[in-house]
């Protein structure tokens, strides 16, 4: 059955939900890639910088429930077209202020409200726009939306660099975020958008979570905000560790930082076909959390060399791949049918966000106290492993319901 003339096909829905949060993933990390530079030439202090990957959290953490419960009954068409001119304004600010490190955290805190509308718009409407069959490629593409947009800003940067300079990475999201504009009025009365659109098709988000629901839903909530914290941190500050540990040019340095990317980006993709072949998601994502635990426990070790080094940045990417995916997957598999909820992907967000908040801050804060890279590995070896004790839990509980992951 094809879509009346005018309206537009469900694929295209797709592309839009996942294309507005590949966006919003690039416009977070357009700034690691070029932190380096920034850093010698503005001189910010370092946990300011930090802030300025945070500071994309307070917003979430104030409005990702809200958001997601405005979403289900408005429709997320006018918060998007809010959330991509909030966007536009936080790049013009940066680029027009570069030298005030108040200034740039004011326009990355107004990138971060856009961030917020689109990481749960465009889940939801990617769901939305999936038939049953290919929702688990869907989920699979949806987790791909961070590595994405992290590759999409690795690539650019050395173009920029070499260029116009910093400023072009800014320049391009804000090009990005006009198409976008359009794209989004030509769509606003599509399925997944428009208010009443198929963002729940049967209802379910109106149906108050049981209590076994919301606990499953807030250990899934927990794992995010431990996974995210380590992540993040992890990605913010990379490039400034290989070129100040490693002594690597920055250019070199992103080479190094696009590894762990690549393989994050193909082990979403993995973890989306084992989803939909029948593997449980909670015990997928205990595993995956296993072997990122166990790089932050032995980076002492693998740290010393090149080899060990490439060895542990592809085994991070691996887990670091599967994780979200299973994550992306917990609202299906928890509350079946409700396979798009709103209200179930704003619980989950609000644990990434206060991960976002407090890892990239954190290892910061690390660094400046002592001097040293150190201390990242008993910190985040501990997260992680208190993150894979609780997904262990969290697939036990599955279980206990029957953890089935929507397939074809």
């Amino acid at each position: 059955m094809t879509p009346a003339a005018g309206h537009p096909r469900p694929i295209e829905v797709v592309a839009f939900g996942l294309g507005i949060a590949y966006f919003a993933a690039y416009q977070l990390f357009k700034l690691p890639v070029v932190l380096p530079v920034l850093l010698e030439r503005y001189h910010y202090d370092r946990t300011l910088a930090g802030g300025f990957m945070s500071i994309y959290a307070l917003a979430g953490l104030s409005l990702s429930i809200w958001l997601g419960r405005a979403v289900a009954r408005r429709g997320p068409a006018p918060y998007i077209a809010v959330a991509l001119g909030l966007s536009a304004a936080g790049s013009v600010l940066t680029v027009l202020l570069p030298s005030s490190g108040l200034a740039v955290l004011s326009g990355r805190a107004l990138e971060g409200i856009a961030f917020a509308i689109l990481a749960i718009g465009g889940p939801v409407i990617a769901n939305a726009g999936a038939t049953p069959e290919r929702l688990p490629i869907v989920i699979g593409l949806t987790a791909t939306w961070i590595p994405i947009g992290q590759l999409t800003a690795i690539l650019l940067a050395p173009v920029a660099l070499a260029t116009v300079g910093w400023q072009s990475l800014w320049y391009a999201g804000l090009g990005a975020a006009v198409l976008f504009a359009l794209w989004t009025a030509r769509l606003r009365r599509a399925p997944g958008l428009a208010p009443g659109g198929a963002i729940d098709p049967v209802g379910e988000h109106r149906r108050a979570f049981t209590p076994a629901e919301r606990r499953l839903l807030a250990l899934s909530g927990t794992v995010f905000m431990l996974w995210s914290g380590q992540y993040f941190a992890y990605m913010t500050w990379l490039p400034q560790y290989l070129v100040e540990v490693a002594g690597l040019s920055v250019t070199s340095a992103l080479v190094g930082y696009l590894i762990p990317v690549v393989f994050v980006l193909i082990f979403n993709v993995v973890a989306g076909l084992m989803l939909r072949a029948g593997f449980a998601a909670g015990v997928m994502m205990a595993g995956a959390l296993a072997c990122q635990a166990l790089v932050w426990w032995l980076m002492p070790a693998t740290g010393s060399g090149l080899g060990f080094g490439i060895v542990s940045l592809v085994a991070y990417g691996v887990g670091a791949g599967i994780v979200p995916a299973c994550l992306f997957a917990m609202p299906s598999a928890i509350l079946g049918r409700a396979r798009g909820t709103a209200g179930a992907f704003g619980v989950i967000m609000t644990g990434r966000n206060l991960g976002v908040l407090i890892g990239p801050v954190l290892l910061a804060q690390a660094v400046d106290m002592t001097g040293s890279w150190a201390l990242a590995t008993p910190i985040f070896g501990t997260l992680t492993t208190v993150g894979l004790a609780i997904s262990l839990a969290l697939a036990a509980g599955l279980r206990r319901r029957g953890d089935a992951p929507p397939r074809g």
